[in-house]
């Protein structure tokens, strides 16, 4: 057996063992998915787990939506916010409960971690508002952009060396992966995305942020926006995971996919902290 597949079979095993997502949010996922779904349908899913009903209205009254007035029930917060916005907190809160529950590597600081990936977030739905990606699903680039790098919690703390070789060496981190382990967290990304069964916008996040035009062609824009948005969380020293390099000729490939300008992106910082700030509350669901 080559280093390789013995290295994928020890992580399909982590991925094997790693929690689900609750039946509630397939549930969600599930319902959200057909045309015809009413904020009450969705109300009688969510509401039959209060942890998850709890930490939706947490998120709703958090500075992250700066809301006039408490909303104390989950139908009105639905109506509200919209059936696409609550399945995608839900979805958020699942995945960083089962992120939580889950034996980690220590190569990685978590709380550092999660930092990079909400700025990733935050960036990508800020640059969906320049867009001009209607508000209802300018949340799918957050939540693509919260888990493009999901990935990486799997791996070993062998994973350490990885991190070490592209610091040294002033490697893009997917080239070291690839060099050390011949193996990548796209492609580990993808076991995960498929165990919980995630959408193919937000599992060709997961799969192509460092290679947008590989996408599917409905999901070209969104998995070039959270590409662009991890560059600038990586350049900019924004939380930690990995990447402090980002080849350059990629980067404007990236740009260039995305139809940005590199100035554009410089003036959005103060707008990218403040979102940043507000979405602090992911964290402590």
């Amino acid at each position: 057996m080559s280093n390789r597949e013995a290295r994928l079979r020890k992580i399909r095993n982590f991925v094997k063992k790693m929690p689900s997502l609750s039946t509630t949010v397939s549930k969600v996922l599930e319902i959200c998915s057909r045309t015809d779904t009413s904020p009450n349908d969705l109300n009688k899913v969510i509401s039959l787990d209060p942890v998850l009903t709890g930490q939706v209205l947490k998120l709703i009254n958090s500075a992250y939506y700066s809301l006039m007035n408490k909303v104390t029930s989950l139908t009105r917060a639905i109506i509200m916010l919209g059936l696409n916005t609550v399945k995608n907190l839900a979805l958020s809160t699942a995945v960083i409960r089962c992120v939580g529950q889950t034996k980690k590597s220590r190569a990685l600081p978590v709380q550092k971690f999660w930092a990079h990936s909400i700025c990733v977030g935050v960036m990508a739905k800020l640059l969906a508002a320049e867009k001009g990606v209607p508000l209802g699903d300018r949340e799918e680039y957050f939540v693509a952009g919260l888990l493009h790098d999901i990935g990486k919690i799997p791996f070993g703390d062998e994973y350490t060396l990885v991190l070490k070789k592209a610091g040294v060496e002033k490697l893009e981190l997917v080239s070291a992966e690839q060099s050390l382990m011949e193996v990548d967290h796209q492609e580990i990304g993808r076991l995960i995305s498929k165990k919980w069964t995630l959408n193919s916008a937000i599992s060709d996040s997961i799969c192509h942020h460092h290679d947008p035009e590989s996408a599917h062609e409905n999901n070209k824009q969104l998995v070039a926006l959270v590409a662009l948005a991890d560059c600038y969380a990586c350049i900019f020293d924004i939380g930690y995971a990995g990447n402090r390099f980002p080849r350059e000729d990629n980067i404007t490939k990236i740009l260039e996919f995305a139809g940005f300008k590199w100035e554009e992106l410089s003036t959005m910082s103060e707008a990218i902290d403040e979102e940043l700030r507000r979405a602090e509350v992911f964290l402590q669901v």
